[in-house]
């Protein structure tokens, strides 16, 4: 990520910037904070909130014009009338970022009356994912018509030790959150599972952590059947990558991150119909995110060992490719009917969540854009949840709310299970239309023995089809913000 981060104690008045925003909760009105503001915008300020010109509502925003020095631009942004919070900030401070880029200021500072230092963290977050952009491909405009892009963001924060710990957090995931979109933009000809392999390693030199990469060969001496299953398809060599980082002490179990990374999905023989199948370079966005995670974990340096497991491949058509009605065996010995091509992510991830219970781990918590039907229950506001542990569900759950993922826990009842059963092998790959996400997670449970393990379907919320306001259309971040907050949260106990 091209975008750097300053720390700034300076009172917001003071502060030499092209662009400074400020963000205001809903109906604001002039106070001690803002005066020494409206005393260097002459009294434009107080004139704005009096004659109520901006009102603060969420995404609202008013630009007033300042002097060639000092503040030479002031933004006033919204976050709407709820309560300050590290999401809502966020929010803004994307707004902010957007308009920042739109103006082509170079640079932005962001502050906020009263912020707290859990809100603070958003300033960062926010920030990049306004400015996010994946120009790699695009011829760039002609230079008459460039704008300076935005390369320079200043957080301007309370001196307290907390603000310095809170704007820390929020640049360390700001990037791992700009590594998976990045790697979630990419076109599936560029992003391969060797690009995987090669980002797992470049992490791993910069971050001291330990890289190993498996291949067909490997894979297939550990009796991988149901991941190979669905890279027979495709002449490009499926990864397994694994990340291990031991910040912990040596005999701690760790937490371990798993990422469904299919860097393009056409369905197999299964084929999807040709509309929007361009989107489906995004479902390698569970891989992406744990990989952004391990970024964002090799920042902090958290006190915990964990390992990030990513299972890298192509779904594809050819005379190689696996069938309907084939029967394929996973490592743990089950056989498994293939009823549908196109439920190939739970194949790939079923290997992966038995090679983790090698590593006698505290929790595991595997992504996915597993299902469609996940984006018809919930649509692309919420996660779906689903879990082993009552325990470690809502540990899952409130690291969601906190990093601005939220999810919703769904049943995984046994009455569910009659739906996988098959005629011919241990399990079908799939249950059918109905409950379509419930039975993908109650197939993904058959392999993850031994230890608590919760399943995040992020089908509907790591990509979005649209603008959002607040963010363009594209790549969200998630789930990187969910799987930091587990590790915090873990850190301690």
């Amino acid at each position: 990520m091209s975008l750097e981060f300053t720390l700034s104690h300076a009172a917001p008045a003071v502060v030499e910037t092209p662009l400074l925003a400020v963000i205001l909760p809903q109906d604001p009105a002039m106070d001690s904070w803002l005066q020494p503001l409206d005393t260097s915008l002459h009294g434009a300020l107080a004139r704005t909130l009096a004659r109520r010109d901006f009102r603060g509502g969420r995404d609202e925003t008013l630009l007033l014009v300042g002097g060639d020095t000092g503040i030479q631009r002031l933004l006033l942004v919204g976050r709407g009338a709820g309560p300050m919070t590290r999401t809502a900030i966020r929010r803004a401070s994307a707004v902010a970022a957007r308009q920042a880029v739109r103006l082509g200021t170079g640079a932005l500072a962001v502050c906020a009356p009263d912020i707290t230092a859990e809100a603070a963290e958003g300033v960062c977050t926010g920030a990049a994912a306004g400015a996010w952009s994946y120009p790699d491909l695009q011829t760039p405009p002609a230079e008459k018509d460039r704008r300076q892009p935005l390369s320079r963001v200043s957080a301007v924060l309370p001196d307290h030790e907390t603000m310095r710990a809170a704007f820390a957090a929020g640049v360390a995931v700001a990037h791992g959150q700009a590594l998976a979109k990045r790697l979630g933009m990419m076109p599936g000809n560029v992003c391969t599972p060797d690009t995987f392999a090669d980002v797992g390693r470049d992490l791993a030199a910069r971050h001291g952590m330990t890289c190993t990469v498996l291949g067909r060969d490997e894979m297939a001496a550990l009796g991988m059947g149901s991941f190979l299953s669905v890279a027979q398809g495709t002449p490009e060599e499926p990864r397994l990558v694994r990340l291990d980082y031991r910040g912990g002490a040596p005999d701690a179990p760790p937490v371990v991150l798993v990422g469904k990374g299919l860097c393009f999905d056409t369905g197999g023989i299964s084929l999807k119909p040709a509309a929007d199948m361009e989107w489906m370079k995004y479902d390698m966005s569970g891989a992406g995110g744990v990989l952004g995670a391990m970024e964002a974990l090799g920042r902090l340096r958290l006190p915990l060992n964990v390992t990030g497991l990513i299972g890298a491949t192509t779904n594809m058509p050819s005379g190689t490719a696996v069938k309907p009605g084939d029967v394929v065996r996973a490592s743990n010995g089950k056989t498994i009917e293939i009823i549908n091509t196109d439920a190939e992510g739970r194949l790939v991830l079923a290997d992966l969540l038995v090679y983790a219970a090698q590593m006698a781990p505290a929790l595991v918590v595997d992504a996915a854009t597993l299902t469609g039907a996940i984006v018809i229950g919930l649509g692309h506001h919420a996660v779906g949840v689903f879990g082993s542990d009552d325990a470690a569900t809502s540990e899952v759950l409130a690291a969601g709310t906190r990093a601005g993922e939220p999810g919703w826990a769904l049943p995984l009842w046994d009455e569910y299970k009659e739906q996988i059963k098959s005629d011919v092998a241990d399990l079908r790959n799939t249950g059918g239309r109905s409950a379509g996400s419930i039975t993908a997670a109650m197939f993904l449970r058959e392999f993850a023995a031994g230890y608590p393990w919760v399943h995040l379907d992020i089908a509907g919320t790591a990509y979005s089809q649209a603008d959002l306001g607040w963010i363009p259309k594209g790549p969200t971040g998630t789930p990187v913000g969910t799987f930091v907050e587990i590790l915090r949260g873990r850190v301690g106990r």
